[in-house]
This record gives structure tokens, C-alpha cells and sequence, in this order.
């Protein structure tokens, strides 16, 4: 059982890692500081700055919105978390 957490935790961290790349290199695509991302969604740079470093893990509304600003599909966002 303890084992099983184990992977489940680095699983969560690993899809967190990606989805905060995905994030990062689209808003880079797009030509957007962290702060005009955070002004289009509503929330702080620091919220944006905490999800791209992994620290934070986005809601899937706060991800929604990401994908509306950036003009991508969502799963644009989630590519390469399922291998």
C-alpha cells in the first residue's frame, strides 16, 4: 500500500510538471508575461509564476481559462501527461 501512494504522489507530480511546461511554453508561443496572463484570467502573476514552477496546482477552471486566452484546445495543455 505504501508503495502504491508513492507512485501515485510521483504520478501527480510528473502530470503536474508537464502541464506546467505545456502552460509555460504556449504563453511564451503567444508572446504574454506572466502578468498579462494573470490579468486575462483573474488571477495574481504570483498564481500564474507558482503554477509554471509546479509549486501550485491549477484548478481545471483556472486551466480552462488558460486554454480560452491562449487560443488552444485544452487538451493542448494536457498533451504528454498520459504516455
Amino acid at each position: 500500500m505504501f508503495l502504491s501512494i508513492l507512485n501515485n504522489e510521483y504520478m501527480k507530480d510528473t502530470r503536474n510538471t508537464i502541464l506546467a511546461s505545456n502552460i509555460r511554453a504556449e504563453r511564451n508561443r503567444k508572446n504574454l508575461s506572466q502578468a498579462d496572463l494573470a490579468d486575462k484570467i483573474g488571477v495574481s502573476e504570483s498564481t500564474i509564476s507558482l503554477i509554471e514552477r509546479s509549486i501550485q496546482t491549477p484548478s481545471i477552471f483556472i486551466v480552462v481559462d488558460i486554454a480560452l486566452v491562449l487560443g488552444i484546445d485544452i487538451n493542448d495543455l494536457l498533451k504528454n501527461i498520459y504516455r
